[in-house]
């Protein structure tokens, strides 16, 4: 069968469509996404302005137009802290609701934390012992730490790269003054949540997941996404470092020039550099290992994992399943995206 998510999250509004059955890998099969950092569409008052709503209205109809057009049967449709943390959140869902018939799930922090700690679980498997995730988002970060497939603790704070970049680094490149106070202020807010995490124990892996530890894993050497998911990605704690200090002093432009850094998160990746650095030395690890599946394969994992129905302990036979027609509302404007097939990695 075919499965959807539709991840309407800080920087990026994305859906990704993957076919999978239930004790399968999911296998990508098209993407189709558009950079919107609702968090840059803050008002004062921390409303998302009329224009930020008109700009996710109509990526969420393009979203289930595509899902149509390349025959999705399911879709889950959620939203994360740029929302939740907005102050008209209720009425920007309600109005999604209204104009396209889709209606979003709101996502908890602990939520987003612990379905990317089930992925992450899932990709690692149980021979990895007690895992800590880590995942920096547009809007927040999320810690989550455990033995099992869903985790002890999951926590969500509001350091997210986006919201940090538009909140302290001012100028392109920032003063010396507002990084030290960046710095100042993650730590601040970071020690309380990772004590909380000294119950449970030390893990055996920390993970990190999300846009920004791949970004970071490339500019220090890992391989890039081309190589594949299989292949082993790491962060060092050093690099990362030395890396902090070399991205302070660039411009954004600049940066661009890094492997591995894309145009709309050029501007962030010295906050999302920092809350990483911060977070490796609370924890005391000195490497990250880089996790290819995140919330939205989590998502995915879950809802496979209703299907589960009793049936024979033997292999799947391997045929062709016709795809029915999307089974929401949504589903039935005729699309005419162009299919974007997801290379692997």
């Amino acid at each position: 069968m075919r499965l959807g998510v539709l991840d309407i999250g800080s920087n990026t509004v994305h859906l990704l469509l993957v076919d999978a059955h239930p004790g399968a890998r999911p296998v990508p099969f098209a993407s189709h996404k558009r950079p919107l950092s609702l968090v840059q569409y803050l008002d004062g008052d921390g409303n998302i302005t009329d224009a930020g709503q008109h700009e996710l209205a109509e990526f969420v109809l393009e979203a289930w137009e595509f899902a149509a057009r390349h025959k999705a049967d399911d879709l889950l449709a959620f939203c994360t802290s740029a929302i939740r943390e907005a102050t008209n959140g209720p009425a920007v869902l309600a109005r999604v609701k209204h104009e396209t018939t889709v209606t979003l799930q709101e996502l908890t922090g602990s939520e987003e934390a612990s379905m990317t700690f089930f992925a992450v679980r899932r990709w690692y498997g149980w021979g990895a012992g007690p895992i800590l995730n880590l995942d920096i988002g547009g809007g927040s970060f999320e810690m989550a730490s455990g033995q099992d497939e869903l985790p002890e603790l999951a926590t969500s704070v509001p350091l997210g790269a986006s919201r940090l970049t538009r909140d302290w680094l001012h100028e392109d490149p920032p003063s010396a003054k507002s990084v030290k106070e960046l710095r100042r202020y993650i730590r601040a807010t970071l020690k309380p949540a990772v004590r909380s995490f000294d119950p449970i124990g030390r893990a055996n892996v920390v993970a990190g997941t999300s846009k920004t530890f791949r970004s970071l894993a490339r500019i220090a050497g890992a391989a890039p996404s081309g190589a594949g998911p299989y292949v082993k990605r790491e962060l060092n704690a050093t690099d990362l470092g030395i890396w902090a200090q070399r991205i302070s002093a660039m411009k954004s432009e600049d940066r661009l020039h890094l492997p591995g850094v894309s145009e709309a998160r050029a501007n962030q990746l010295l906050a999302g550099a920092l809350v990483a650095e911060a977070a490796l030395e609370l924890f005391a690890f000195k490497k990250i290992k880089i996790c290819p599946w995140a919330l939205r394969e989590g998502l995915i994992l879950r809802r496979l994992d209703q299907l589960v129905f009793e049936g024979p302990l033997e292999p799947a036979p391997h045929v062709g399943v016709p795809h029915g027609a999307a089974q929401h509302a949504g589903a039935q404007h005729a699309g005419a995206q162009q299919t974007e097939p997801l290379a692997a990695g």
